[in-house]
């Protein structure tokens, strides 16, 4: 199966977009060890699918909270957080003109004319910059790599130039590129005080791409469940909430360089997860292995069709085997897939019935059956 890197990065767009997160959720145990010195964290965005566990994250262990927005969204913070209304798209950062911060945690920018102007009105106001990028960065994924590979370039006429139209309108060949990009200009704007995190597949409560939330779902349904491959192929992940917890601790130890974020710690397989996810949830469910080969005949998608899963082999060998030795050494820890998984599917179970009627990734109930009986037509002949 021949995986393009375009394919990839349509499908995983989701989650670095901005995901609005219902509802609370735990706080990692080590929240209660507060660091010596109180911090003025200026979080731009925080209102996708990170940014709330980070300020929830960030207010337990006493720092000072500054949102900036466009305000588009119902503020959920009841004056806990001081909130700033500005537009990045067309340059207006007034409300950040005049203050001062200890760090700033750049969430949603893909563009990087908004890096630019940020380090213009930022500049000798803060002390470090921490950047969300992505594993999409990286130029190819067909070997374990760690924060030192290639990049993917951009080749267009004007990176700077690049707005949310045209961004919008050619995702798939922009997203690595510019995130790349933003990177770069990053570093440029805030020499020596930069913190690039290059996050995998974030999963957990609040995951509106439904890329991992499809299998807690679908293992609870019970009965024959379709899984892609032979069950060895290795999976790397995410829980938000780990994610954005390390963030903050990132801010408070002033840790620099660039670090890719996912896990868990060990290597994984595909059927350790399912096993893991059924046992947690207390699924009665049965597990099929298909094929690659099968599913590519029948145009199941990893990813997409397949959540979590690309082959472990060919052009996708090292897509789900980045190393993260970085990231642990600087403090990175996981909550257990045995508890990320009964709260995604206790998250998903309390949303409203037409958002639960219709999973955003994975197969539908039809095609599934489908597909399994073909493919035990197909296994009987052979």
């Amino acid at each position: 199966m021949r995986l393009t890197r375009r394919h990839f990065v349509n499908l995983s767009i989701l989650a670095a977009s901005s995901m609005t997160i219902r509802g609370q959720s735990a706080l990692g145990a080590d929240v209660a060890k507060r660091p010596a010195k109180q911090l003025r964290i200026l979080i731009l965005g925080g209102t996708g699918f990170t940014g709330p566990h980070q300020i929830r994250y960030a207010l337990a262990r006493g720092h000072k909270v500054t949102l900036f927005n466009r305000g588009r969204e119902t503020s959920a913070w009841s004056g806990q957080v001081e909130e700033l209304i500005g537009d990045r798209n067309t340059g207006d950062l007034k409300a950040l003109e005049g203050r001062e911060w200890d760090v700033c945690i750049d969430n949603p920018t893909t563009l990087p004319f908004w890096v630019r102007d940020a380090g213009r009105v930022l500049h000798g106001k803060i002390e470090q910059y921490v950047f969300i990028s992505t594993v999409s960065v990286y130029a190819e994924a067909d070997k374990p790599a760690d924060e030192s590979a290639a990049l993917v370039t951009y080749d267009g006429a004007d990176a700077m130039a690049e707005t949310s139209d045209s961004f919008r309108a050619n995702v798939g060949a922009l997203y690595g590129p510019l995130k790349a990009v933003s990177e770069q200009e990053a570093k440029k704007q805030f020499p020596g005080m930069t913190t690039v995190i290059r996050p995998g597949l974030i999963v957990g409560p609040g995951d509106e791409s439904d890329r991992f939330t499809y299998w807690p779902v679908r293992l609870s349904r019970g009965g024959e469940v379709l899984a892609p491959g032979n069950g060895s192929d290795p999976v790397q992940f995410i829980d938000a909430r780990d994610l954005a917890e390390w963030t903050i601790r990132m801010a408070e130890s002033r840790t620099f360089g660039t670090f890719n974020a996912t896990g868990p710690a060990l290597p994984l397989q595909m059927h350790d997860m399912l096993t893991a996810i059924a046992t947690s949830i207390h699924a009665d469910a049965r597990l099929t292995w298909v094929p690659v080969e099968f599913l590519d005949a029948q145009n199941v998608a990893p990813w997409r069709d397949m959540p979590v899963w690309v082959p472990g082999q060919g052009d996708s060998a090292g897509f789900a085997r980045r190393s993260i030795r970085n990231a642990l050494a600087a403090g990175l820890t996981f909550r257990p897939l045995t508890v990320t998984a009964p709260d995604t599917l206790a998250w998903f179970k309390q949303q409203p019935a037409e958002r639960q009627a219709k999973l955003k990734a994975g197969l539908a109930p039809a095609r599934e059956e489908e597909l399994l009986s073909q493919w035990k037509s197909t296994s009987r002949v052979g």
